[in-house]
């Protein structure tokens, strides 16, 4: 799957619950995301909720952010250096970041960032509309799926 499809799905799957959540409160809105109560309630959100498994091993996980508002990504590239195409990155170099280098390839490795997954980050750039908050992360060329359905 690449970065593009996984982005358009996953941001679909959001604007279908917070059609549900009107009602909440931003703070109601952001308990809602946490970890136990959406593999309760929401075991299409993500795989791992069939196993009750969290992708990272955190108190409070909050999946509200399951893609991070920092990470940069296009299919076809962001650029190219020394022989590698790089496809993802993070726009603020977090320290717990690497990269997965391959011969031709350089993909952003954010698997030990916890930053998205706080609940005092999520509240300062929560905003309702996910593909809002994360259009930074695809070029602005790129095109994302409508959120006025």
């Amino acid at each position: 799957m690449t970065y593009k499809k996984w982005f358009d799905a996953h941001g679909e799957k959001h604007q279908k619950i917070m059609k549900k959540l009107t009602g909440l409160s931003d703070e109601e809105v952001i308990a809602y995301f946490r970890f136990e109560n959406m593999a309760e309630k929401e075991t299409d959100f993500c795989p791992l909720y069939a196993e009750r498994k969290q992708c990272h091993e955190m108190e409070n996980l909050n999946c509200y952010l399951c893609a991070c508002p920092f990470f940069r990504f296009d299919d076809q590239g962001l650029y190219h250096k020394e022989n590698r195409t790089y496809y993802s990155t993070c726009s603020i170099n977090a320290k717990e970041g690497k990269a997965f280098v391959s011969d031709h390839a350089v993909h952003q490795d954010c698997s030990s960032c916890l930053l998205p997954h706080r609940e005092s980050f999520i509240k300062k750039v929560f905003e309702r509309n996910w593909f809002e908050m994360m259009k930074k992360c695809i070029p602005s060329d790129a095109q994302y799926p409508s959120t006025t359905k």
